[in-house]
């Protein structure tokens, strides 16, 4: 479904299931910036003192992978709702923001390396 849904069909959902509750009231930048926040770390948490092998176990069990996506969706319907209610165009700021990245971490330098660009 990822290669037949826009983000522009995304946002609508979400804007949608918002509107329906009366909810704009509460979705200002700095409470949908928690909220991000606090679904990113209820993600992370699925993943905190666990080896490779039990992460690669928890994929291929399906009531862990569905907790795990569940998550993972919660950090995008944010991140959808936060670009929506601020009219960020996530296509082009994603693109900008990737073309600003090629200039921190040329691939001559960086390839095969996880150090921060001021360390290279």
């Amino acid at each position: 479904m990822d290669n037949d849904t826009t983000l522009s069909a995304l946002k609508n959902a979400v804007r949608s299931f918002c509107e329906d509750r009366d909810w704009d009231q509460f979705h200002n930048a700095k409470d949908l910036s928690i909220g991000l926040v606090t679904e990113s770390a209820e993600l992370i948490d699925h993943f905190r003192f666990k080896s490779s092998s039990e992460i690669e176990d928890m994929f291929n069990d399906g009531n862990k992978k569905l907790k795990i996506t569940e998550e993972l969706s919660d950090v995008l319907f944010f991140v959808l709702r936060f670009a929506q209610m601020y009219h960020i165009d996530l296509t082009t700021e994603l693109i900008r923001k990737i073309q600003i990245n090629n200039e921190k971490y040329p691939i001559d330098k960086c390839k095969g390396s996880n150090k921060k660009y001021t360390e290279v």
